[in-house]
């Protein structure tokens, strides 16, 4: 028998862990910090080696992150660019070199240190010396074509010199974005009144999927190589002879590469490079530590998504005490109250901070947070700096507990905690932070991408009393935003422009935008492409929603409710009135949906056709297109060099297709 409360914490992790891989992949926009990711993970694998019977094949504990976004051409990789593991102990790091000791039943072991840049990964293929693509990192099977913004990195070769030249090679690095460009952006964007961003890697992983040529070309990014991917033929016999060779080529590599030998050496190498990460120009956050001999990297082989030849060391979070002297209350859109700690000004991680999350009451009551105490901070991932503990013995005596407010801060309304919830709620929907956190959701980049319409003109428009609603954006004209601080003519014109052209952006855009609970990015395309327009979907009953694959009873209620108020039913009436047209996802005939209720994976190199028009032709059909074969795979579709999906489709009974099968089957209205 099931335990269920088990197989619903199980669910629940799953789940936590797939919001943050969107918010982390697609969105570079992360809300939790590296370690805390990885925690998530840590517990879910826990619970999942405990009831091995209830671990789907696409468990995101065995799989790579996924960055693919639209957009973008998607190319598969020679050989697959998978992730590394992470440890953050002394202990585990010396088991991993006691694993490849065993493994490869040797004494010792040489392995190369290098730094672990928090930027984006990336893989460069060279055809006789010349750069033909550089695709991200993707699902690890096949990453995004960035070609041409990849291009407008200077010191990225575009030809390689010299004899002996590969056929094909396959070049992994990383694309950062230095920490003195990253201050000269925000710089700009401060004295142009728009919102700065949080973090170098953050924008490096926005800035490598932008459509805008021009401003990628005015954002200089940055890049390091350190990996061989596929190469034909082989013109290396280790990853510190591939290093000499990427030098000898022109590539930027490495600030400090250490060449070493066993595990002590390694792990001086290791603390050496923590002692001088503050000198690097780059954002680094550990060390990746990899056996040295290809050959014995191939022995060791690999996992369904790491490497087992390597390992990054994820270096201490880095601390700071100061002293906590006040408390203030922020209310997000959904009313929902956190409190942040202002604090004495001090430096942590570079920079000099003076405010820290303290997550919510009950997090405060735990730790017993309180006005004047002396606090330890925590900034680690580049994430907004945490208070971790109170340095008690420097308690004031005077001191008392603080005491949560019974009303808003920011409207007077009286707050509730809602059943099952830990957070205290403001539900008045007027209320002024409230009105300011929806405007700014709905504008960003992953819902409307109004360019311009950020949170310092969104406090303006809010203040001044020229929107209160989503659908007052398309009420704005000329004169009210030219008198706005930092504006003129064209900066009003160019966010005039934006926001007129947002009227007809994709339809799952506007549905993520309106702000309904539980529906993030995914739900909303899943969303747009059962219904077709919001007009169907405010009609739908929770019955009906969830028979959607990914739409769970509590966020169909969600949806419900969200409509059944009548101030939300009046937004959304009003936002059609003035123009708002989403471009809705392409309907299928019935008469065509031949491949409706089937599920396909494509892997290898097909003859004839690339990935992404195989996959446009079977949705046009009305088939699914996952990226990983499980159990309820129809068809998985094959070409050259089809590798592991094919082995677990055949043993899962999954029916085989070539190109061939798939145009024979449209031809004939059906695969049967």
């Amino acid at each position: 028998m099931k335990d269920v409360k088990v197989e619903a914490e199980i669910r629940a992790l799953r789940n936590e862990i797939e919001k943050h891989d969107e918010l982390y992949y697609r969105q570079a926009d992360p809300e939790i910090s590296d370690r805390e990711y990885d925690q998530l993970k840590h517990d879910l694998e826990a619970l999942e080696a405990a009831h091995p019977e209830w671990v789907p094949n696409d468990t995101p504990t065995q799989r790579v992150g996924d960055d693919l976004v639209e957009g973008f051409e998607s190319y598969i990789h020679r050989l697959p660019m998978l992730s590394l593991d992470n440890t953050y102990s002394e202990d585990e790091f010396f088991a991993f070199v006691e694993r490849i000791v065993k493994g490869l039943e040797v004494v010792s072991v040489d392995f190369v240190v290098e730094p672990k840049i928090d930027g984006v990964a990336v893989s460069i293929t060279y055809e006789n010396g010349k750069l033909v693509r550089a695709v991200t990192r993707g699902n690890g099977t096949e990453g995004d074509d960035i070609t041409a913004n990849v291009l407008f990195i200077e010191e990225l070769p575009r030809e390689l010199k010299g004899a002996d030249l590969p056929d094909v090679i396959e070049i992994r690095g990383e694309i950062y974005m230095r920490n003195d460009e990253f201050d000269r952006i925000n710089a700009e964007r401060s004295a142009a009144g728009l919102e700065e961003f949080k973090n170098p890697r953050n924008l490096a992983a926005g800035t490598v999927k932008m459509l805008d040529r021009d401003e990628v070309a005015r954002r200089k990014l940055s890049i390091v190589l350190y990996g061989l991917g596929f190469c034909q033929p082989e013109i290396v016999s280790s990853q510190s002879e591939f290093s000499q060779t990427l030098t000898h080529w022109g590539f930027p590599v490495g600030e400090r590469i250490w060449e070493t030998r066993g595990a002590e050496e390694a792990w001086q190498a290791i603390e050496e490079l923590d002692s001088l990460r503050d000198q690097l120009p780059y954002p680094t956050d550990g060390a990746v530590v990899k056996t040295n001999r290809l050959d014995q990297q191939d022995q060791l082989g690999k996992t369904s998504k790491a490497p087992r030849w390597a390992i990054a060391f994820k270096f201490a979070a880095e601390q700071s005490e100061t002293v906590l002297e006040g408390i203030t209350l922020q209310v997000g859109r959904t009313g929902v109250l956190t409190p942040v700690a202002e604090l004495r000004p001090t430096q942590l991680a570079g920079t000099t901070v003076s405010r820290a999350t303290l997550h919510n009451q009950e997090e405060m009551q735990r730790k017993d947070v309180r006005i004047g105490d002396s606090v330890i901070l925590e900034k680690a991932g580049e994430i907004i700096p945490a208070v971790i503990r109170v340095v008690l013995e420097k308690r004031p005596r005077d001191s008392v507990p603080f005491v949560f407010p019974e009303s808003c801060p920011k409207c007077g309304t009286p707050t509730r905690k809602l059943e099952g919830e830990v957070a205290l709620r403001c539900l008045n929907i007027k209320c002024p932070a409230q009105v300011k956190g929806r405007l700014q959701h709905f504008a960003s980049r992953q819902c409307m991408d109004i360019e311009g319409l950020g949170e310092a003109v969104v406090e303006q428009l809010v203040e001044r009393s020229l929107v209160s609603n989503l659908s007052d954006i398309f009420r704005l004209a000329y004169d009210q935003i030219v008198a706005l601080e930092k504006f003129a003519e064209k900066s009003s014109r160019n966010l005039l422009e934006a926001i007129e052209q947002s009227k007809t952006k994709k339809l799952w855009r506007l549905i993520h935008g309106l702000g309904i609970p539980q529906v993030g990015a995914t739900a909303a395309k899943d969303l747009a492409k059962h219904f077709g327009s919001v007009a169907h979907l405010r009609e739908a009953n929770v019955e009906t929603l969830v028979e959607i694959d990914g739409i769970g009873e509590k966020t169909a209620q969600g949806i419900v409710a969200y409509f059944d108020s009548e101030v939300n039913a009046a937004v959304v009436d009003s936002l059609f009135e003035l123009g708002v047209n989403p471009t809705a996802p392409e309907m299928i005939e019935r008469s065509q949906a031949i491949f409706e209720g089937t599920s396909f994976v494509i892997t290898g190199t097909l003859p004839t056709m690339k990935r992404d028009e195989a996959k446009a032709l079977i949705e046009s059909k009305g088939g699914k297109v996952a990226g990983s074969v499980s159990k309820k795979t129809t068809y998985l579709l094959t070409g050259e060099s089809a590798g592991s999906k094919l082995t677990k489709a055949e043993s899962l009974g999954v029916k085989i297709l070539s190109e061939a099968d798939l145009i024979q089957g449209i031809e004939k209205g059906s695969l049967v």
